[in-house]
């Protein structure tokens, strides 16, 4: 349930606390061994009160997706692709930096690779979509310009995740933005 500001402080205390208990769950454990139960004793809550607000941990989990692509979002809204390619690009490492371990575990692992994929397509649809450059290409080029995209920059950020963050974030972004908008700027020549 997205809050709106106009709830009930019960439901806002509720929700907020069921999402605090799923974020904490997420960072022990994989997301399949997650149940509505344990959720529901973590968050001091029924389960009915979770179905009150939820269908499933699903729901749960899509809405989290949603919520984070929307941060993501709002701050890239007035870049232009591909040009500023590199600004999006910095500023992906850096919203991801702020996020936390949850936001890791669901960037990171391979048990989320379902909400992560929605997660990146959301993102480039709206991104991508007001590129008149883009809008140009074949389905296929199209589809071929975002995995070398999207791969690159995860394959960064997740390296850099699992080597413990020793590499300054700067430098990692860099080397991403020499890797990804050299490759991006051959590929519109």
């Amino acid at each position: 349930m997205i809050l709106t500001g106009h709830e009930d402080l019960r439901v806002i205390k509720t929700v907020e606390g069921i999402k605090k208990a799923f974020e904490e769950l997420i960072c022990e454990k994989d997301y399949g061994k997650i149940t509505v139960k344990e959720l529901s004793d973590r968050a001091r809550i029924n389960k009915k009160t979770f179905y009150a607000h939820y269908e499933t941990l699903d729901a749960l989990l899509a809405e989290m997706q949603v919520e984070l692509s929307a941060g993501f979002l709002e701050r890239v809204k007035n870049y232009s692709l591909p040009e500023e390619l590199d600004k999006v690009n910095r500023e992906f490492f850096l919203f991801s930096a702020e996020q936390g371990l949850a936001y890791e575990k669901i960037t990171c692992g391979g048990t989320y690779r379902a909400i992560r994929d929605r997660m990146v397509v959301k993102t480039n649809d709206e991104g991508w979509g007001r590129s008149e450059k883009y809008q140009k290409l074949s389905l296929y080029e199209k589809r071929m310009l975002m995995e070398f995209i999207n791969n690159s920059v995860l394959a960064s950020y997740r390296l850099w995740v699992e080597c413990g963050k020793e590499i300054p974030l700067e430098d990692v972004i860099a080397m991403t933005n020499r890797i990804v908008c050299g490759g991006v700027n051959g590929f519109f020549k």
